[in-house]
């Protein structure tokens, strides 16, 4: 072969085409994450193939997908369910996830790039409009992308990864603590906090600020508890 056959070869692993599974297991984790599928609701393979138009195969394969993320669970003869959370366990999922969120302010304070940090800045600007407009499900989206590069910022593709992976876990409960009263203006001051360590290279008060920011203490933690229906948590 030569040189120019070599450079004309498809290089290894290129990205293949999404297919029918993955496009379903998509949307149903988009759905899950803004809670038009509730946790603790029955998956159905034939009225999801019915619904999307699809074969029970790649339905099928789209709730294998999901299962490997934790976003929904079997149990026994009643079929797959969106996963239901017990009360200890959201709150050990919540306290993980700030030692991450944490552990991703630290990183960025120290390899933030300059665009970066512009865009933290102007992700908040926008957190800002949302809040005086009033409306909490803007203002949790613009709070997603100012995370998302909060975990890009670290550098470190392992750790961002599993942030995210745990942030999808609890997105239904996450969105929820947007409508706790004076949350949306509490958001804004801690994200103030975490941009201003991570401009100062302060890895430290960064780590602090952001752990912070996610975690549930004291009546905080009662309050947000206290707001979950009965069908959003499981028994012990």
């Amino acid at each position: 072969m030569s040189q120019d056959d070599t450079r004309l070869s498809p290089p290894t692993g290129a990205l293949r085409a999404p297919t029918r599974s993955d496009e379903l297991r998509d949307q149903l984790e988009q759905m899950i994450l803004d809670g038009r599928l509730a946790p603790g609701e029955r998956l159905d393979e034939m009225d999801l193939a019915r619904r999307f138009g699809l074969s029970r195969t790649p339905v099928r394969e789209a709730i294998k997908s999901l299962l490997a993320t934790g976003l929904v669970e079997i149990r026994g003869r009643q079929g797959t369910h969106v996963t239901l959370l017990s009360i200890p366990a959201l709150i050990e999922m919540f306290d993980l996830m700030a030692s991450l969120e944490g552990l991703c302010a630290k990183l960025a304070a120290r390899r933030a790039t300059v665009e970066q940090r512009a865009q933290m800045r102007r992700i908040h600007e926008d957190l800002i409009q949302a809040y005086k407009t009033g409306d909490p499900e803007a203002f949790y989206a613009i709070n997603l992308q100012f995370h998302d590069l909060l975990y890009a910022a670290g550098h470190t593709h392992f750790i961002a990864e599993q942030t995210l992976q745990l942030r999808r876990r609890i997105g239904v409960y996450r969105l929820r603590v947007t409508y706790q009263p004076g949350r949306m203006f509490g958001t804004l001051s801690e994200h103030v906090r975490i941009m201003d360590a991570i401009d100062a290279g302060d890895s430290e008060g960064a780590q602090k600020a952001a752990s912070e920011h996610v975690q549930l203490l004291g009546d905080q933690l009662t309050d947000f508890i206290s707001s979950l229906p009965a069908s959003l948590t499981r028994a012990q």
